[in-house]
């Protein structure tokens, strides 16, 4: 995709949530979807996404690769046609508004600015891969993760750990280990780290809760992984007796010096979470407009705009070659944004079943997390939303458990002015600490568990390295991960 088609798809995108400013209503009560009047049926294209996700990837790749657009819009008609012939036209716009306003255009344009200003800075030279620099290097990512995304860190380091361990005969345990904490559990400290977490900041999560309340599990984890890492590694580097040098590594590199390029993108780095934290601290005071009785912040707005513009100054002041060196495509984000299109639009209906709570059609995902007493069962949050989130995706998965503590919160913020949001980060931060651990560390147990995951497999493939399958994946995640999940359920989600 040339930056022709880029522009083009940006002005679709947008026109899908800003052309219908001139559809502004009179103030008012609006329409509404009461989750009891939804039985499961309204559920099936959300599954069906899923799976598609999950399961095309693997069995029709080529398929799936020139017509995942197609698939999504596909499942997005399945569920709003019906929806509209049955609940009519108004509601069907004022949901599909609500999604596209205020959750899918604020999610894709923070990755697409993430990942267009982390995309223009490039690792350049060659690193010997001792299991010592290899650990300095993922714990380089698993540090730099929260603050440039785990996309961005996994795009950075990937290509230069690869060249680190063009000579080592065991290079598979690297990019997994890779896998596990720079795209996945490096991204838990911000609403920047992994989508999960921005999907809880747009819901009302403050920006520094992550860092606060996360900080422990994600270090726990972290120093786990990376003591486990270079303890294999020294192993394994210690019985190599062969040097296997791949033969597509970029020539005329090889004696490049050590450094960085395009560092115009760190400050614009900074501007990024200096944008994010500006909407979260002016909410109130810039107020807000409808949008045919969608109520949309002026201080999000404000911060989307910024968001569009720091990425254009990235492509405006980085240099092209830099860019194509790092090996830098739109496909990625491209693909991103259709299939998550389709997952909120068809995410929909579920979510308004799990806030009708015991009396909608998906009371039973209220039981399986909820004690005897009506209180939440955090133990039970954390695995749910975990295993879910390494099949599924691990964003959908996080927006689906938020609302199914809905019931919980509901009795929380009965007679005051406080938000859902408001009861998660207090009285239910045990709650909120589950799902968001459970959403963030346990996409690592899947290639299609988070975004970066097939990216890196990708890449590393190119390189040569020949990566395990589907299968083999979860055997090494299952093998290393599980166990220290099940230590950290113990300590942490009471």
């Amino acid at each position: 995709m040339d930056i022709r088609q880029l522009i083009k798809f940006t002005f679709v995108i947008l026109s899908i949530g800003f052309a219908p400013l001139a559809l502004a209503a009179e103030p008012g009560a609006g329409p509404h979807l009461d989750g009891q009047d939804l039985n499961l049926f309204y559920i099936i294209p959300f599954v069906g996404m899923l799976l598609s996700i999950a399961l095309f990837p693997l069995v029709m790749p080529h398929f799936w690769h020139n017509n995942f657009g197609k698939i999504s819009l596909f499942w997005a008609a399945s569920f709003l046609v019906p929806f509209a012939i049955f609940f009519g036209l108004s509601l069907t716009l004022f949901e599909l508004l609500h999604v596209l306003l205020l959750e899918y255009l604020p999610f894709i344009i923070l990755l697409f600015a993430l990942f267009t200003v982390s995309g223009g800075i490039r690792l350049k030279g060659r690193l010997v891969g001792s299991p010592l620099v290899n650990t300095a290097i993922l714990l380089f990512g698993t540090i730099i993760a929260s603050w440039m995304g785990t996309t961005g860190a996994a795009m950075l380091l990937i290509r230069p750990l690869c060249r680190a361990i063009d000579h080592r005969k065991h290079k598979v345990h690297t990019i997994v280990f890779f896998i596990f904490l720079v795209a996945n559990i490096g991204g838990s400290l911000t609403p920047l780290g992994d989508p999960p977490l921005f999907l809880g900041f747009l819901q009302g999560v403050s920006f520094f809760w992550p860092t606060e309340n996360m900080f422990l599990p994600m270090l726990s984890v972290s120093v786990i992984l990376l003591v486990l890492y270079f303890i294999i590694d020294s192993y394994l580097h210690s019985r190599e007796d062969a040097i296997v040098p791949m033969d597509n590594i970029e020539t005329g590199k090889e004696d490049e010096a050590l450094g960085l390029e395009g560092l115009i993108n760190i400050p614009l780095l900074a501007g990024i979470v200096g944008a994010v934290l500006f909407s979260g601290i002016f909410q109130k005071q810039l107020g807000s407009f409808d949008v045919y009785y969608v109520h949309v912040q002026w201080a999000n707005v404000v911060r989307d705009i910024a968001l569009v513009s720091i990425a254009g100054l990235s492509l405006w002041w980085t240099a092209q070659q830099s860019r194509s060196a790092n090996g830098f495509t739109w496909f990625p984000i491209v693909e991103v944004a259709l299939l998550f299109i389709g997952i909120f639009i068809t995410i929909i209906p579920a979510i308004a079943i799990l806030k009708a709570g015991a009396d909608g059609s998906l009371a039973f995902v209220i039981n399986l997390v909820t004690q005897s007493d009506g209180s939440p069962n955090n133990l039970a949050y954390f695995w749910a939303t975990g295993l879910l989130s390494g099949f599924l995706d691990n964003a959908p998965t996080y927006l689906v458990f938020f609302n199914s503590a809905a019931p919980s919160t509901a009795e929380i913020i009965a007679g005051t002015d406080r938000t859902v949001a408001d009861a998660m980060m207090n009285e239910l931060r045990g709650t909120l600490l589950a799902i968001s651990a459970g959403a963030v560390f346990m996409g690592a147990l899947t290639y299609i568990g988070n975004a970066p995951n097939f990216m890196v497999r990708s890449i590393a493939e190119d390189r040569g390295i020949k990566m395990p399958s589907f299968f083999g994946f979860m055997g090494w995640s299952f093998a290393i991960l599980l166990p220290i999940f099940a230590l950290v359920s113990l300590v942490f989600m009471r």
